[in-house]
Parts: structure tokens; C-alpha cells; sequence
């Protein structure tokens, strides 16, 4: 399993429209095989934050889905990144 995880900064103005403007990447994501489960949300806290979250049940699907990444235009919104990819080797009941 890949779980990817992070957060995104973007300016407190275009916080909101950048969340609003991933919907149809959520809905595709979440449609893919393998998503185990997809989300870019805003922070509860932080107005400059978007937190991102996604779990895969492989790389190989994980990869198969991901293309080129964020447009240009979310690319250019995006004034800071702290999003890491993990590898699980084991799942339990918490």
C-alpha cells in the first residue's frame, strides 16, 4: 500500500479556489483502480493551507493514475509543498 501525504501552501486569497478547483481530480482519483482513497481539503486552521491525502494499493496503480501532475496554473498557486510518499508493509484495526 502507498499512502502520499502533505500539505500544500497557497496564498490565504486563493486558498479556497484552489480546493474548489481539485474536485473533478478528487472524483477522477477516487474513480481510478486502486484509489483506496483520495482528498485535497482545506486546513480547519491554517487559510494558507491545503492538506492532501491519498492511499493506493500499489505503485503500479498509483503511478497509472498520476500523469503530469497539477496544471500550470495550480502549479503557479502553489507557494510551498511538504507532501511525502509512504510505503506500508502492514495495516491493523487502530
Amino acid at each position: 500500500m502507498i499512502i502520499i501525504a502533505g500539505h500544500l501552501t497557497v496564498s490565504r486569497a486563493e486558498r479556497d479556489s484552489y480546493v474548489s478547483d481539485c474536485v473533478s481530480v478528487v472524483e477522477s482519483a477516487r474513480a481510478a483502480p486502486g484509489c483506496l482513497d483520495y482528498s485535497i481539503t482545506a486546513d480547519t486552521v491554517d487559510p494558507t493551507r491545503v492538506l492532501i491525502y491519498e492511499r493506493w494499493e500499489s505503485e503500479h496503480e498509483l503511478l497509472t493514475f498520476r500523469g503530469s501532475g497539477p496544471s500550470a496554473d495550480q502549479q503557479s498557486t502553489i507557494l510551498d509543498a511538504d507532501v511525502k510518499r509512504y510505503g506500508i508493509s502492514s495495516v491493523g484495526e487502530a
